[in-house]
């Protein structure tokens, strides 16, 4: 994988951040549209313009919230904590040198207090970039294979694949949240048949809407940017079979208890949740196989 590769991958992502951006209000504000066409079809053009300024000023402090804070809420889903310098230099030296060897701002380092091996990149920019590890994958690795990992995850940072993620987290969680609410309304009902009609309809679509919104970012955010962060790694290092050797360890183990949710488990290296998939669900993977990752990686041997 040529480094022109990765400066393409760079400006994908820039312009999927974009078409999302675009795509999710649009997607919203013709959702709600939609149901004010079927609730009140004489009428539906004044309710939608007299809903819009609440939904867009909802949505806007939604996102926000979520925007600013981001970091504390990924924090917070996988209990990662600061991992000081003084606690362990080694992960430091890792870090600092494949930064300086960059040109790239040191991003904040976190730990999360596993004993299984698992990492992941998050940020939105140069201020809040953060590289966070498991203990397990810190103590169980080899220099060469954590040097591997942490060449990983800063590929991501310089790939702006973290930006991307975040913003599909943000979107996904809106939808989600307006999905319960609808699926909330229809149980608390009261078996009022037009009420409960109208209410089915919001479920449906809400439902609907936001299974075809998890696919379209599930798929924005291509299981290419795993294969990309390897071979960014690769490329760092100049040492694949660490990288390699590293996954093979990371496979036999990525369990990490406290990552209970889908979203924020597609930020780690390898999916943290034990999980046992259908040939189905496994279509929609935002990680590609990791035996096919280490395949790939000896093939630079």
């Amino acid at each position: 994988m040529q480094y022109t590769g990765l400066q393409q991958q760079i400006s994908r992502n820039n312009r999927y951040s974009i078409l999302l951006m675009i795509a999710f209000p649009t997607v919203l504000l013709g959702m709600f549209y939609v149901f004010f066409f079927f609730a009140d079809k004489d009428n539906h053009n004044a309710d939608f313009l007299g809903a819009l300024p609440f939904v867009l000023i909802g949505v806007s402090i939604w996102f926000l919230i979520a925007w600013l804070g981001n970091a504390a809420m990924i924090r917070l889903a996988t209990g990662a904590k600061p991992l000081e310098r003084k606690e362990n230099k080694r992960v430091y030296n890792l870090v600092e040198n494949l930064c300086i060897q960059q040109g790239m701002t040191m991003p904040a380092i976190y730990v999360i207090e596993d004993d299984s091996l698992n990492a992941f990149a998050s940020g939105l920019s140069p201020k809040n970039y953060s590289v966070t590890l498991s203990r397990g994958i810190v103590n169980k690795l080899e220099d060469d294979e954590l040097e591997g990992v942490i060449a990983h995850e800063l590929t991501h940072i310089r790939n702006k694949d973290t930006r991307l993620l975040i913003i599909s987290i943000i979107f996904v969680g809106i939808f989600s949240f307006l999905a319960e609410m609808a699926l909330r309304s229809l149980r608390f009902s009261g078996g009022k048949k037009k009420d409960g009609g109208y209410i089915i309809l919001i479920a449906i679509a809400v439902s609907a809407v936001c299974y075809l919104i998890s696919i379209f970012l599930r798929f924005g955010v291509s299981r290419s940017r795993e294969y990309l962060a390897d071979a960014g790694a690769a490329e760092m290092t100049k040492k694949p079979y660490a990288l390699a050797s590293a996954l093979r360890k990371v496979d036999a183990d990525p369990l990490i208890e406290a990552v209970t949710r889908s979203d924020v488990a597609q930020l780690f290296i390898d999916n943290p949740k034990t999980e046992k998939k259908s040939f189905f669900s496994s279509l929609f993977d935002t990680h590609p196989p990791i035996q096919k990752r280490i395949e790939l990686l000896e093939q630079f041997v």
